[in-house]
């Protein structure tokens, strides 16, 4: 009690409290294409995009960069040497793809090329078994077990802190609109008796942001999540194609989502209202020099800023081009 009598009466400058505040909170800047903006813990931050245009690549550089050490045996690897949570709702995870991905930033950093011969067997073996460590995966297969999860989040988060003298930074959700189908077709209502609120599309957004929210207060992370774009109007495509004045094969919609379509919102309001950051990745309109790899752009949404870049996805993950 005086402890906490003795916090409220000490007088402190804006200052001063920034520089508390920063320290015990400190900005991150995260991998392409999320460094154009610096995050910190408490952000909830969607990559939103069509499949494929590297969300989960995305997510596991962003992991990457947590897991590893600032400084290794003398090496400078820039990482924050911190744990992440990794829930899979899409249930497509591959775990050799991180452990690929980590690998070659090892090399990297020791300034070994990946693509050499022989380079497999040459990482800090040690190095990696901790980095590895520090990442935890669960997988979910409907909102139940994702509710589920959330539920004994608190539990497990401490668990992992006790365990690696290190709390999770990162929670990361792969995608949030993986049931959006399935819970649509829950009843948005309780029938007889029975005065328990049952499951539906809104009820379950609500209670996933409740659950996060909660376990933020207690364990402070930074929350990534992909989601599949949704693009479209309120025209048909004919209609789309009749008003610009193109024909249907003029490729101006294809596999990877109608290009000039606007991005259309579907998750619940709830949601919606807790993201903090939103950043949405298209297919690029523009020729590419890289004729071999897939080329993307950028628009972040929230907050709405007037830069873009443009990325490819190359063995070295995403890459920015200019």
């Amino acid at each position: 009690m005086t402890s906490a009598f003795s916090w409220i009466e000490v007088d402190e400058t804006a200052k001063e409290a920034l520089v508390r505040i920063l320290t015990e909170r400190p900005f991150v800047v995260l991998p392409p294409p999320l460094h154009r903006l610096p995050l910190r813990v408490g952000n909830v931050v969607e990559i939103v995009g069509p499949s494929p245009s590297a969300k989960t690549l995305i997510l596991i550089q962003a992991a990457i960069s947590c897991i590893l050490p600032k400084e290794w045996k003398g090496v400078q690897y820039g990482g924050l040497e911190r744990s992440v949570l990794f829930i899979d709702l899409d249930c497509r995870f591959d775990v050799l793809s991180l452990s690929k991905a980590l690998k070659r930033r090892i090399h990297g950093a020791n300034g070994v090329r990946s693509s050499m011969k022989g380079t497999e067997n040459e990482y800090d073996k040690e190095l990696f078994v901790e980095c590895m460590k520090r990442f935890s995966y669960t997988r979910c297969y409907n909102s139940f077990e994702f509710l589920a999860t959330l539920k004994t989040l608190h539990y497990r988060l401490q668990k992992e802190k006790d365990k690696q003298s290190s709390t999770v930074y990162m929670l990361m959700i792969d995608s949030i609109g993986a049931f959006y189908w399935m819970d649509r077709a829950l009843p948005s209502s309780s029938s007889g008796s029975n005065s328990r609120k049952n499951l539906s599309l809104q009820t379950v957004a609500e209670t996933v942001v409740k659950e996060i929210q909660r376990v933020l207060l207690v364990h402070p992370m930074l929350v990534l999540a992909a989601k599949s774009a949704s693009f479209g109007d309120k025209q048909s495509k004919s209609e789309v194609i009749r008003n610009s004045g193109q024909r249907s094969d003029d490729k101006m919609l294809d596999s990877r989502g109608p290009r000039n379509l606007s991005h259309r919102e579907y998750m619940p309001l709830a949601w919606q209202s807790f993201v903090s950051h939103r950043i949405l990745l298209r297919a690029s309109d523009g020729e590419s020099k890289h004729q071999n790899h897939p080329t993307f752009s950028t628009e972040w949404l929230l907050p709405s800023v007037q830069f873009s870049d443009n990325f490819i996805v190359n063995d070295d993950g995403v890459v920015v081009i200019f």
